[in-house]
């Protein structure tokens, strides 16, 4: 069953954030993840929700999910995209 990713992220370090998407997006490919939206494309119809960038990329199951996320070669990416936003990201089954 799929599984969708979901990040968002205030950015407060536009440089250090593109080091960590040049090292993340091929990271994320190799586990079978597909990007679904395009950065910056996202627009607020209600609400207070100010992302600078909202993510959404479908990966072939939850378990596909937790293999990329506790990598030991994510665990230095997750600091450098810390240092650089603000996040909230969360998983869920799809249909």
């Amino acid at each position: 069953m799929p599984a969708y990713y979901i990040g968002e992220h205030k950015i407060s370090n536009v440089a250090l954030f593109d080091d960590y998407l040049a090292k993340v997006v091929p990271m994320v490919e190799r586990f079978g993840g597909r990007y679904l939206t395009k950065a910056g494309s996202h627009e607020i119809l209600e609400g207070d929700w100010r992302p600078n960038r909202v993510v959404i990329i479908e990966f072939p199951d939850i378990a596909s999910i937790k293999n990329w996320y506790r990598t030991p070669e994510y665990q230095p990416l997750i600091a450098l995209r810390r240092s650089a936003a603000t996040d909230v990201m969360i998983m869920l089954e799809g249909l």
